[in-house]
């Protein structure tokens, strides 16, 4: 989506700030922006705009109904709008109202320090053409029951898909991440966002994770007989890894594969680690000592303490994307990312940033120290047989 077609909203009290926003814009080439000055103003646009409001960039001290009121109200309204945050106020707050937007569940592109930048708003703005201009032209989520999912599964519908994890100080590509798709014959391809909860609902994650073990380890040997020594990460549930035996299946069923453990690593969420279940320990457990990999995924979002951390025989953590996109123009955000590299250096753990969009999050990850990188800024997930090409082109443009 070029920034023409995205209908701007600017919502600034001070009008030397307003202006400012809008010429930044206009530049940038926006051509449909809305001006107003204060939160009360902004919901009249939105909900009687013609056009629909794309991304609305709110200032948080503003008179009659302040930023913060207007987020709330957003939360509560249908207005599908983005929004980026401007503010002369300190990281550090910034940071708490990212949080409460997303708490919200409010589509947040950004914070900005005044007086912005073109550079920082640009960053910013392109992160939209992803998020909601996806959502908004997207087709009605189909209504998909628990029956439709396992007959999905029992028809092979469902296949990993592979986003690359790459080393930041030498661009070499790593391992990969696999994403499960299901390929619906009539639906096309539904998200995880739908099957995934009916499948935990109904205790029948195994079969998921089953088939997306088996073929990503499969993918992972074609990859090696192909030339690409590289690694596959998979994400497993809780409620697999708690089930008695599940470390001693795996360890037999991906034998015929013939695939060293160390190229394996199974992911678990870092909320995880707050379980005193004796079964998942045992298998993760098991597995390390067997030689695969293990790790802490979504790390920063689980309120683990260290000591319910510490209690995973972790290999790897996996920094959670609200931590890292944006981090270069957030202190507060910066500030985490730098501690928990720290904690990866010290435990001697390796360290994976997860969310990186931009040129600008790649620069800032690899000037901080963090060991690897991934993200649609790398690449977005693809098919196994489409890697080892993406694999060859990277290198040669890298």
């Amino acid at each position: 989506m070029q920034i023409a077609d995205i209908n701007f909203l600017v919502a600034e009290d001070d009008e030397f700030q307003r202006r400012w926003l809008t010429i930044m814009l206009t530049k940038l080439g926006a051509v449909n922006i809305i001006e107003v000055a204060d939160g009360i103003e902004a919901l009249k646009v939105l909900q009687n705009s013609r056009r629909p409001v794309d991304i609305s960039l709110i200032d948080l001290n503003m008179p009659g109904m302040d930023g913060m009121e207007l987020i709330r109200h957003l939360a509560t309204s249908k207005h599908q709008t983005a929004i980026i945050v401007a503010s002369a106020h300190d990281s550090a707050l910034l940071f708490s109202v990212e949080t409460m937007s997303k708490a919200y569940g409010i589509e947040l592109l950004g914070t900005i320090e005044k007086p912005a930048s073109p550079e920082s708003l640009i960053a910013i703005i392109k992160r939209y053409s992803g998020s909601t201009a996806f959502r908004k032209s997207a087709e009605p989520l189909p209504a998909v029951t628990v029956e439709d999912v396992l007959q999905g599964l029992k028809a092979r519908e469902f296949e990993p898909y592979f986003q690359p994890k790459v080393e930041i100080a030498s661009g070499r590509v790593k391992g990969a991440e696999a994403f499960a798709r299901w390929h619906h014959p009539h639906y096309g391809f539904i998200s995880p966002a739908i099957f995934v909860p009916l499948l935990e609902a109904h205790g029948q994650m195994d079969l998921l994770a089953w088939i997306i073990i088996e073929k990503s380890v499969a993918a992972c040997r074609m990859w090696h007989d192909n030339g690409f020594a590289i690694t596959v990460s998979i994400n497993v549930s809780p409620s697999s890894l708690a089930r008695p035996g599940f470390a001693e299946q795996v360890i037999e069923r991906l034998a015929p594969h013939e695939l060293d453990a160390q190229y394996v690593t199974f992911e678990v969420t870092e909320s995880s680690a707050i379980t005193n279940v004796p079964g998942f320990l045992n298998n993760l457990t098991r597995l390390r000592m067997s030689g695969y990999g293990i790790a802490v995924d979504d790390y920063g979002t689980g309120h683990a303490s260290m000591q319910e951390l510490l209690q995973i025989p972790f290999s790897e953590i996996k920094i959670d994307r609200s931590f890292v996109s944006g981090a270069a123009q957030n202190q507060a955000l910066a500030l985490v990312l730098r501690s928990s590299l720290e904690l990866c250096r010290k435990l001697n753990r390796q360290s994976v940033a997860v969310g990186v969009e931009t040129q600008q999050d790649w620069d800032f990850l690899r000037g901080i120290g963090c060991a690897y990188a991934q993200g649609h800024y790398i690449a977005r997930p693809m098919p196994a047989n489409a890697l080892p090409r993406w694999v060859d082109e990277w290198t040669l443009y890298f």
